[in-house]
């Protein structure tokens, strides 16, 4: 049987350092609400998602932003986030990466937008000068101090917390934080993910936590932090939503008032500046702000005959 060849067009960008992948045309139709077209990527057609963002090409750093046409016609966009694993409720970067890949497309002018998401709508405000602040959903810390002992590693405390995925941020400030230790750190925070996982510590209704932050002090900045993501890349930017939970534990804590800027430095020295909007119960809404750029626009080509036709792994 011969397989039909498949195009898929792409527009690649980073934000702050962290790659995001918008698939604009060539995937297949998905039906339903945007959380049920969500699942029906992951049981049904994983196999595109790993044609985007897998090698032979992509990377397990990218993160694959499907665009798709909004339910509400007010909306900009929806969109649904992936990477080398499965999907994603939110990405803040990837957020900001899609908000300056339709202003490139001519679809975005500076404003305020309002983008739908799996886990919410959020809105981004494109400025004048190219950086988009997103206001994500609200974000909360669900347990605080929680120590885990970790094979390897040691008796682990911290703090378990949503911004649009699940974290989990370890207590302490680090003095090892930078490029040159980017294998030591990743090892670590996996045997911390796996120690959670074994010591079944989880987000609201078994959900898993798949991200783990450290932090460590910066010169110029608020804190700076290593994230590691689903997939075992480590997060170039300083992670929207990752900053978002971090918010939550702070003003938790009593430590981050509502209105106060917080600049939050990426393991490679890119920063987010992020604010608390408002606070409800103990909910906290974040803003982030950064900026993206454009980095190609591409046609990924779907060869019947190549073997690796839907990516590797």
């Amino acid at each position: 049987m011969t397989l039909p060849a498949a195009t898929i067009r792409v527009i690649d960008s980073h934000t702050a350092g962290e790659p995001t992948r918008v698939v604009v045309a060539g995937w297949p139709d998905l039906e339903g609400s945007l959380e049920e077209r969500r699942r029906l990527l992951e049981a049904r057609h994983a196999q595109w998602r790993t044609a985007v963002v897998n090698e032979p090409r992509g990377h397990a750093a990218i993160v694959g932003a499907l665009l798709l046409p909004p339910a509400d016609p007010s909306s900009l966009a929806a969109v649904i986030f992936f990477n080398n694993v499965g999907t994603l409720g939110m990405c803040g970067h990837g957020t900001i990466g899609l908000v300056e890949t339709l202003r490139h497309l001519g679809r975005a002018a500076p404003g305020r937008h309002a983008i739908e998401t799996p886990v919410g709508v959020v809105e981004a405000e494109l400025h004048d000068d190219g950086r988009v602040s997103v206001r994500n959903v609200a974000s909360r810390r669900t347990a605080a101090g929680v120590e885990i002992d970790v094979p390897g590693v040691g008796r682990v405390r911290g703090d378990v917390a949503w911004g649009g995925n699940w974290f989990f941020l370890v207590h302490g400030e680090r003095r090892d934080l930078s490029t040159a230790h980017l294998g030591r750190l990743g090892a670590e925070a996996a045997a911390i993910r796996s120690a959670l996982a074994a010591a079944g510590v989880t987000g609201d209704d078994g959900a898993e936590i798949d991200h783990v932050e450290l932090f460590g002090p910066a010169e110029g900045a608020d804190s700076r932090s290593f994230v590691l993501c689903p997939g075992d890349a480590y997060d170039r930017s300083p992670c929207g939503t990752g900053v978002s939970a971090k918010l939550a534990c702070l003003h938790a804590d009593g430590r981050l008032p509502v209105g106060r800027v917080w600049t939050q430095e990426s393991v490679i020295g890119s920063r987010f500046e992020a604010v608390i909007e408002r606070v409800q119960g103990d909910a906290v809404w974040p803003v982030i702000t950064g900026r993206a750029f454009v980095t190609g626009v591409s046609t990924l080509h779907l060869h019947p005959d190549d073997p690796f036709r839907w990516g590797i792994g």
